[in-house]
């Protein structure tokens, strides 16, 4: 479908010659709100709240690190024979939440083990605010006109999308093209897992199963979303390196839930309290 229509600025604010990029503030706006909601569960939960300010203190650069450098690996060509400081151009938009995820797992394992705490009690901790960072996250992508999907045909147009704001699909208007804001559906998912995290909290599961029930929810979401986008990272030919990393982590995940109930690693709930065995005696 063809439209016309102005693109938003991307630039937040003009500081002399250093521009603050949309991109930036509103992921800072999502990890700040994330770390708000965690720290209260830990107050609640009678944790330190240094304990989780100082995760997320190593956690934010070393997710956006490795976040990055996800993305630079499986889109080399991009950047291979151009200037070699693109690389470093996050403000531009290319970072890949797996990555983010993979950086900040490794962070969280290295720093419960020093600081002598449970890996999972964090994670359960943090998964609800991860998952709220993500969905506000989108919204960066919204302003660099990323993480779309394909074309919008017009009969598409006017069954669903002409309900929705004007700004949202105006801003989807890329070169006279209008396109899918896939990155409003993950957005939208996003909250719903977020809401969900919340709902099954309250009901005290085995401790680690509200943060690999956010892996799983989340990436049942990112596989289907991912096949609408068109600036997908590709593993080799046709197959999306998201949807592949969804399908392994979902696998793993409910692999991991059920053999840490049959071994007895989950010995704990949410809240910390002692499972009651069920065995007769």
């Amino acid at each position: 479908m063809s439209c016309s229509a102005p693109s938003m600025d991307r630039i937040f604010l003009q500081l002399g010659p250093l521009p603050i990029y949309w991109y930036g503030v509103i992921i800072a706006t999502g990890a700040f709100i994330g770390l708000f909601l965690a720290t209260r569960e830990s107050d609640r939960l009678g944790l330190k709240k240094d304990l989780m300010v100082d995760l997320v203190v190593f956690a934010i650069p070393i997710a956006i690190i490795s976040a990055r450098i996800y993305y630079v690996l499986f889109e080399w060509e991009q950047y291979d024979g151009g200037k070699w400081w693109d690389v470093f151009a996050v403000w531009n938009g290319g970072i890949a939440i797996h990555g983010a995820l993979i950086g900040s797992v490794i962070t969280a394992i290295v720093y419960t083990r020093v600081k002598k705490v449970s890996f999972w009690q964090l994670a359960d901790i943090a998964a609800p605010s991860i998952i709220l960072g993500q969905a506000i996250g989108r919204w960066g992508n919204f302003m660099n006109q990323e993480a779309h999907g394909g074309p919008i045909s017009e009969a598409t147009f006017n069954s669903f999308h002409q309900y929705l704001p004007d700004f949202i699909m105006n801003q989807m208007c890329i070169d006279g093209i209008m396109y899918h804001p896939t990155f409003l559906y993950e957005s939208f998912w996003d909250i719903l897992v977020f809401i969900f995290l919340l709902v099954l909290r309250r009901y005290n599961p085995v401790r680690g199963e509200v943060f690999l029930s956010y892996v799983i929810t989340y990436s049942i979401g990112r596989f289907f979303i991912e096949g609408m986008r068109t600036d997908s990272l590709y593993v080799v030919g046709e197959l999306r390196t998201a949807q592949l990393i969804s399908v392994i982590l979902v696998v793993l995940s409910i692999v991991l839930i059920i053999y840490r109930r049959k071994s007895g690693m989950a010995e704990k709930r949410y809240d910390g309290k002692k499972i009651q065995s069920t065995k007769k005696k």
